[in-house]
């Protein structure tokens, strides 16, 4: 891919991250932080993937997005996109967002396509989010994966979609709607 997609992977970025850090309620960010990502067309490594270097973190009650978006800036959630991007080329972007079960209430009553994994069934020797998305995604890719956690890691629910803008548009739409609900 040249220059020019690289430089339309980042201007969708930039465009989602700040409607993120304009109007996303911050308690849906994770405590290790949450990342946006968006894969090149024909992303193969977390080097084909843009994120925000050093994530997003809520700031006292701002969304604060650490460093500039670069590519290789994500394993975590560039992993995700890039094993959804096995099962449909056109998901080429997603988000980490903080676990509640309020706000999966939430997501399934803004009808998003849900699907789970449970990281005690994790066979050996494998990626979670290699392992855990692919069983998610075998008939299809769902706007929603999540998991409850597991001893020494966060639950967390991962917003997958086309394009990093409608990611956030997402996030943002439930992000509205939890405004008023009891975290």
């Amino acid at each position: 891919m040249g220059l020019e997609d690289r430089a339309r992977v980042i201007a969708h970025m930039d465009q989602a991250v700040m409607l993120l850090a304009g109007r996303m309620d911050p308690r849906l960010i994770p405590e290790v932080g949450m990342n946006i990502v968006y894969a090149l067309p024909d992303a193969r490594s977390r080097d084909d993937v843009a994120g925000v270097l050093g994530r997003i973190v809520r700031l006292g009650d701002r969304v604060h997005p650490v460093g500039e978006i670069t590519f290789g800036a994500s394993d975590h959630v560039a992993r995700i996109v890039l094993t959804a991007m096995h099962f449909d080329q056109g998901i080429r972007s997603a988000a980490n967002i903080r676990f509640s079960e309020t706000i999966l209430l939430e997501m399934e009553n803004l009808m998003f396509e849900i699907c789970s994994f449970d990281r005690e069934s994790e066979p050996p020797g494998v990626q979670t989010m290699d392992w855990g998305v692919a069983s998610c995604c075998k008939e299809g890719v769902p706007d929603v994966i999540y998991d409850r956690g597991a001893q020494g890691k966060e639950p967390m629910i991962r917003v997958l979609g086309e394009d990093p803008v409608t990611v956030a548009h997402n996030i943002l739409k439930l992000s509205g709607r939890i405004n008023y609900a009891q975290l």
